[in-house]
């Protein structure tokens, strides 16, 4: 007897279990694509985290902004930026329109984000530091035609970098400044090579540019560099640029970055 209620008992167990793997169904939580794209200017292949918002459809006659994302790969700011994003182009929120988000994934951060240095330590501990032309190229003729060719995308180009890669953002706004029409540099480090980018005299604006720069309590260099990129920016003799500035004193380099730009979106929607 005690064998027959065992066996029933396992026989009711299994079954049960077996009825609930069956009523139980999964699928991939997907927010966007993987894409590999091969760059002659770089010489060699990087890839590409690519945020869709809700309702995207290559046959729709909708076209969306596109958000170029610095160190944007998936354990960097991919998908906190992209989740920002998301949340700020629901209707009742409305500080974003619906947009795109290109996470661009990083090889080497150090060699993409910066230009040459005359500082002889930095070259000793950073030998491969100085390639920010090819970078910029590689976003220029190849990343931003493939993403225009390939994605329902608006003329609206948003570009975001913090620390090296607000250096970089810095470097395009001065040297390329039609590249994005939309700037959002978090705690630049324009302290790379004695300041030298804010010692350049920038490329005109001749289109309609938003910039917003940011920093917390980061030390006294780069805080002072950051507001003197503001300063610097506002007294640009130009009705088409518009800047805003945001100190965050409560955030450091480690935290500042997702309150940073929660705040900047709101900021450029204001100017």
């Amino acid at each position: 007897m005690r064998r027959f209620l065992l066996h029933s008992w396992i026989l009711i167990f299994s079954v049960s279990l077996a009825a609930f793997s069956q009523s139980k169904t999964t699928k991939p939580f997907v927010i966007g694509v993987i894409e590999e794209l091969y760059s002659n200017e770089l010489q060699e292949k990087r890839h590409l985290n690519i945020y869709l918002p809700e309702g995207y459809s290559p046959d729709s006659a909708a076209l969306y902004p596109v958000i170029y994302l610095l160190d944007g790969s998936t354990d960097e700011d991919f998908i906190h930026v992209s989740g920002l994003v998301q949340f700020y182009n629901f209707p009742w929120i409305d500080v974003l329109p619906k947009s795109i988000v290109v996470g661009i994934t990083n090889r080497d951060r150090k060699r993409d984000f910066t230009y040459p240095t005359t500082i002889e330590k930095d070259k000793k501990d950073f030998p491969t530091t100085g390639g920010s032309s090819q970078f910029i190229s590689f976003l220029e003729k190849e990343l931003q035609p493939y993403i225009q060719k390939n994605y329902k995308v608006s003329n609206s180009k948003m570009l975001i970098g913090q620390s090296l890669g607000g250096l970089l953002a810095t470097e395009i706004l001065f040297k390329k400044p039609s590249m994005f029409d939309q700037y959002i540099i978090v705690s630049p480090s324009l302290w790379w090579d004695k300041e030298s980018l804010l010692k350049l005299s920038p490329v005109a604006i001749t289109q309609p540019t938003k910039v917003i720069v940011a920093v917390g309590k980061e030390g006294r260099i780069m805080e002072r560099d950051a507001k003197k990129l503001y300063q610097f920016l506002k007294h640009q003799d130009s009705a088409q640029l518009k800047v805003g500035f945001d100190y965050l004193k409560n955030k450091n380099h480690a935290t500042i970055y997702h309150q940073a730009l929660a705040n900047a979106f709101m900021l450029l929607k204001a100017l």
